[in-house]
């Protein structure tokens, strides 16, 4: 079965470009012109697995259709497209709820290796034996349902939270460098901005930690990375 993409774009040069490489890798291609067109393509294709959304519509912005993705469809992988460069641009989107960012122009190869790598990521592993579980105190993170549980409560996360998350207390009481958070959860076949990681490492602390400003659980190594406490 194909999976589903959905292009919100309004500039319909670039949108018929993408569509078509995307096509040619054997995607199945939603396009969508506006904001409120998105949100009522992807209200009524909740299979879509992945979207990629200009920033800057003449209707609602893709900011905000990444927050009704969020909100609504958490499973969803998201890739902003945009010619805002800015850093303060990037933390929005990522803040946002952004799983990746790419500014215009772009490369369609470097496009499409990061739609594989982002997939990869969505994808559910059907294969995964029944009880395949990480525990760490209060957490329970259930590798088949991607899903993690805080004192038997769901805590809803982002494919690339959940990706986090799983490196993280796989590897508890280790310190773990920004650069192999990136490796790990994003590849090597690209560079990326090690604020990719800070922003959603904020994102997950303020869904797991009674006080994101004092956190218990995901602690920083000042000067290089993270390392997820596990109590003795």
């Amino acid at each position: 079965m194909k999976e589903k993409i959905l292009i919100l774009e309004d500039e319909i040069g670039i949108r018929s470009f993408v569509s078509i490489n995307l096509k040619r890798e054997g995607y199945e291609i939603i396009e969508a012109g506006t904001g409120q067109e998105a949100l009522e393509k992807i209200s009524k294709e909740p299979d879509i697995k992945l979207a990629l959304l200009d920033v800057m519509l003449p209707d609602i912005s893709g900011i905000e259709v990444c927050k009704f993705i969020r909100q609504n469809f958490d499973q969803v992988g998201v890739i902003m497209l945009t010619a805002k460069a800015q850093e303060d641009d990037k933390i929005e989107g990522f803040i946002s709820g952004a799983d990746d960012y790419m500014v215009k122009p772009f490369s369609i190869k470097e496009l499409l290796v990061r739609v594989s790598a982002l997939l990869r990521r969505v994808k559910k592993d059907e294969n995964l034996s029944k009880g395949n579980e990480i525990v760490s105190d209060s957490f329970v993170l259930n590798l088949d349902k991607r899903k993690l549980f805080k004192d038997n409560e769901e805590i809803e996360l982002t494919p690339t939270e959940f990706s986090i998350v799983k490196y993280l207390m796989k590897n508890s009481n280790q310190s773990l460098s920004r650069d192999q958070i990136l490796n790990e959860v994003w590849g090597t076949n690209y560079l990326y901005d090690f604020k990719i990681v800070d922003v959603n490492i904020r994102r997950i602390r303020n869904k797991i930690e009674e006080d994101p400003s004092k956190p218990k659980y995901i602690q920083t190594v000042w000067g290089y990375g993270y390392c997820f406490r596990k109590e003795e």
